[in-house]
């Protein structure tokens, strides 16, 4: 009997507008879809997992609601533009709480200090640890002004699809110190050891390392100065699902527990999907939100791949491990965020980055939002979230044996500074690795941030916005300008640069 093999569901819509596919409900595939349905497409977000967000999902477990990744919102009027784009307001859906202060930092002796956006109290911190830097710490302000204004607000959404584009920012990168590393240019400005550790942390917020992250991420300390740092009511889940009702309001459409297996590519263009599932789905255009390094060497066809040598010399950023806990009774003096410092700075980081080693000591980012929104956890109990970088897979590592010693070497770190009786009330527990990064949100070597953010991975330097296959779009961590919230939504309104406009014009 003859049988003819099975051809592959081909999904089409009557939908006249041309048709746009999104890989990945992260924030940058989201924002995404939300400028291209204002743009005039038809958008299909296509997302593996059973949630939307990516690494913004979240988990609740035994009556405790915890954000899995991003946990404050900088330049929240990111957030405001895409529900403008859609005709809505940012507050009917979500409520922003500014921090204040934006994070407590805790040395390993116990000193702490209170980082937030008041120029006048954050020159009393700086004066209470060294009154000689205190005019230090202004000229490094002023010079993160300067940096902000041309890395962030110039050319934030800007493409750099061209060598040309990046040599005409390259004198005044020279100028801002973009060669330098973060934490040699705050050296300029400031001399006590403890406050330059203070201000130029942030790059490990986005994946990098201090002493090799381009100078051009100071300017993080001025965009959280001039537009604050805020949590949203409810947990930052509650963003991910407006954005999803604004894409559906739009005529869009979220499918979830769709797995992307490659990227059709006809003609040299990108002209659609095909799903593990065997389904195809066309489209005029293609924007991946999946991690740069997946879609480079294993979602476009064989002849357009990076090379396993060129995916080898790419440069992942460090891997993180987060424990997840809710404890029976409630911490009141510990604030919202708490970065805990261990008793090393640049050594820790040489382990992280560098040895590629997992390291006795730690330092810890501590979330505790309870501390600002009770409804995420049981009546007088509290909901935390500790995150400690790690190195990515690169080290070999076996987290299925090294999770829990690891967690309960963490649990003695907060139960001996912070978080007093701890191994007493916890209520809920579980963790996620690098190992998980990889598994389910196919980070290359379970890295956090997709690529490190060195000046050699900046820019041009990083995958274009608009690949080299006519009609495929890159947005996320992975591509320009980088990892962390602005990042990622400024990526997506890079988009509307390079993506034509669909609009029908009269």
């Amino acid at each position: 009997m003859l049988t003819l093999a099975a051809q592959p569901q081909v999904t089409e819509a009557s939908d006249p507008r041309p048709h746009a596919v999104v890989i990945g409900s992260g924030f940058g595939g989201l924002a995404a879809a939300i400028r291209l349905g204002a743009r005039g497409y038809r958008v299909t977000v296509l997302e593996r997992l059973e949630q939307p967000g990516g690494r913004a999902r979240v988990h609740r477990r035994d009556g405790f609601t915890f954000d899995a990744g991003p946990t404050i919102v900088t330049a929240p009027f990111l957030f405001e533009e895409l529900w403008a784009l859609a005709g809505k307001r940012l507050s009917d859906d979500v409520t922003l709480v500014p921090m204040d202060p934006f994070y407590q930092i805790r040395f390993a002796d116990g000193a702490t200090f209170d980082y937030s956006g008041d120029p006048e109290r954050m020159r009393a911190e700086v004066a209470r640890f060294a009154p000689g830097d205190v005019a230090g710490y202004e000229r490094f302000m002023a010079h993160a002004r300067a940096v902000c204004a041309l890395g962030f607000e110039q050319l934030g959404d800007v493409p750099f699809g061209t060598v040309r584009a990046m040599l005409r920012i390259a004198p005044d990168l020279l100028r801002l110190s973009g060669h330098r590393s973060v934490y040699s240019v705050v050296s300029r400005f400031i001399r006590d050891e403890r406050l330059r550790t203070v201000f130029s942390f942030h790059p490990l917020l986005i994946g990098g390392n201090p002493f090799k992250a381009s100078g051009i991420y100071c300017l993080i300390a001025d965009l959280e100065r001039r537009w604050g740092v805020h949590f949203a009511l409810g947990g930052t889940g509650r963003l991910v699902d407006g954005m999803v009702r604004l894409i559906r309001g739009q005529g869009g459409r979220v499918r979830l527990g769709a797995d992307v297996a490659e990227i059709r590519v006809e003609g040299g263009a990108a002209r659609g999907v095909r799903l593990a599932s065997g389904e195809i789905i066309p489209a005029d255009i293609v924007v991946s939100n999946a991690d740069s390094a997946l879609t480079q060497a294993r979602l476009l066809p064989e002849p357009l791949r990076w090379s396993p040598r060129r995916l080898r010399r790419a440069r992942s950023s460090m891997g993180l491990f987060v424990w997840y806990f809710g404890t029976r009774r409630r911490y009141p003096d510990v604030a919202h965020h708490t970065i805990l410092l261990g008793p090393r700075y640049r050594d820790l980081l040489g382990d992280i980055f560098d040895r590629k080693v997992l390291a006795e000591d730690a330092s810890l980012y501590l979330h505790r939002p309870t501390a600002t929104d009770d409804s995420l956890a049981p009546p007088g109990q509290d909901c935390f979230y500790v995150l400690a970088p790690v190195p990515n897979l690169a080290g070999g590592q076996d987290w299925a044996a090294l999770a829990e010693p690891y967690r309960k070497r963490i649990e003695a770190m907060l139960e001996d500074s912070v978080l007093p009786g701890l191994s007493q009330e916890l209520a809920t527990s579980f963790v996620t690795t690098p190992q998980d990064f990889r598994d389910d949100f196919l980070s290359y070597r379970g890295s956090g941030f997709g690529l490190e953010p060195v000046l050699t991975q900046s820019a041009w330097f990083r995958p274009h916005n608009r690949s080299a296959i006519a009609g495929l779009y890159l947005v996320g961590a992975g591509t320009h300008p980088g990892a962390g919230l602005p990042g990622v939504l400024s990526s997506a309104k890079v988009l509307d640069r390079v993506v034509p406009d669909a609009r029908v014009t009269a």
